[in-house]
């Protein structure tokens, strides 16, 4: 699912800083370290316009994944039995990839690994997307979109507090980091207790189903608070995985066979916990077309096809590329959420989106200024070392 992004994923491991994707709650296990592509450097100009329509497909699967997900709440689905049949059918969709294109790492498991992969399915599987589905289903598409586009913000602060980065407020990409991360801050405010005036833009609830637009769905309290806080414990986990997936990364650098077990523990550890939560055997049926296809479109479209795209993303632009698009799924869900289950969108929610909008992008910026800035010096320090060899050789012979 979510959802984020939901993210929503593969970034987070495709290089050794702490680096993030925002993804709709997608479940991509860390990749290994790979080289990235400079822009424009040996890219074909078929791979040029392919890797932002690739991002924008992303983002347009989370979209779905979003209206899909607060859809089949609002039928009755239980956030648990969502997020167990929705990475049982991930597993199932990466396994092949994972024995056609890894099918030496199996050998490398041990408890340790083992252990890592449990771990990273508690705060990916159960936390960040049990949290979400939970958040989304007291609120709507539209509000919790917005907290996804703060992962990397949080991610970014506990990254601070834990000493894995430094802030350089000496310098412009520090100043605009810090910058970037209190506009989105006080952006998400503005969302959260601001409404203003309701705007009539365009014919809503298109979609003519119960209770939709509404804080929550029907049956469940109505709780906008509660909400909140389930959105912002997800914002967290999510920020926390990045930490053990990182790790993982180093232990099991697997993409495909981290994904599958990542999966099928997090549907494990889910079965556990709502098997305390939900005591009737009806919930696990899936009710209608809708539930059954957003348990196969989030398992199939948002792990695999997303994972795939994103890891190629990352690997010819490097990890900021793909969170530059985010923006599109908040733009977007609040759209169509509107247009198709009648969220009503006020001028508070539209300055605060925007704020978040413009702070991420600062942040970005000012984090792709600092990654540039340190391969740059170690690219200068490799070549230092490797001159220093060869007049070391030379003088020697």
């Amino acid at each position: 699912m979510a959802a984020n992004g939901d993210d929503r994923q593969a970034a987070a491991a495709a290089t050794e800083e702490e680096e993030i994707v925002v993804e709709m709650p997608v479940m991509p296990a860390p990749p290994p370290p790979v080289k990235v592509s400079p822009a424009g450097a040996g890219a074909s100009s078929w791979e040029t316009a392919a890797l932002p329509l690739s991002m924008v497909v992303v983002q347009a699967f989370t979209v779905v994944l979003l209206l899909l997900s607060k859809l089949a709440l609002n039928t009755g689905m239980r956030p648990c039995v969502l997020i167990v049949h929705r990475n049982l059918v991930a597993t199932a969709a990466v396994a092949p990839l994972a024995f056609f294109f890894e099918r030496e790492m199996w050998k490398k498991l041990n408890l340790a690994v083992l252990g890592w992969i449990s771990l990273n399915a508690t705060f990916a599987v159960v936390l960040a997307m049990g949290l979400y589905y939970y958040g989304l289903q007291v609120t709507s598409a539209a509000y919790s979109v917005v907290f996804l586009n703060l992962i990397p913000i949080v991610t970014f602060v506990i990254a601070i507090l834990v000493r894995a980065e430094k802030v350089a407020l000496g310098k412009w990409p520090g100043k605009l980091k810090v910058l970037g991360a209190l506009t989105c801050v006080g952006g998400t405010m503005i969302v959260s207790l601001l409404k203003g005036r309701l705007l009539h833009l365009w014919p809503s609830h298109l979609l003519k189903t119960s209770d939709a637009g509404a804080p929550a769905s029907g049956g469940h309290h109505r709780d906008m608070l509660t909400g909140t806080l389930f959105l912002c414990g997800s914002c967290l986990s999510y920020a926390l995985w990045f930490i053990v997936q990182a790790r993982l990364g180093k232990v099991f650098p697997s993409r495909y066979w981290g994904t599958m077990l990542t999966c099928l523990s997090g549907s494990i550890q889910a079965f556990i916990i709502s098997v305390f939560l939900s005591h009737d055997r009806a919930d696990w049926r899936l009710k209608g077309d809708l539930q059954l296809l957003t348990v196969v479109y989030s398992g199939v479209l948002n792990t695999g096809i997303t994972f795939v795209l994103i890891s190629w993303a990352v690997s010819r632009r490097g990890p900021i590329y793909p969170t530059m698009f985010n923006s599109l799924s908040l733009i977007i869900t609040t759209v169509m959420d509107s247009l198709l289950l009648g969220t009503k969108i006020y001028v508070g929610g539209v300055v605060g989106a925007l704020l978040i909008i413009v702070g991420l992008y600062a942040f970005l910026w000012g984090k792709g200024k600092e990654l540039q800035a340190t391969a740059t010096k170690k690219e200068l320090e490799q070549e230092q070392e490797e001159e220093e060899q060869r007049r070391g050789e030379s003088e020697m012979t």
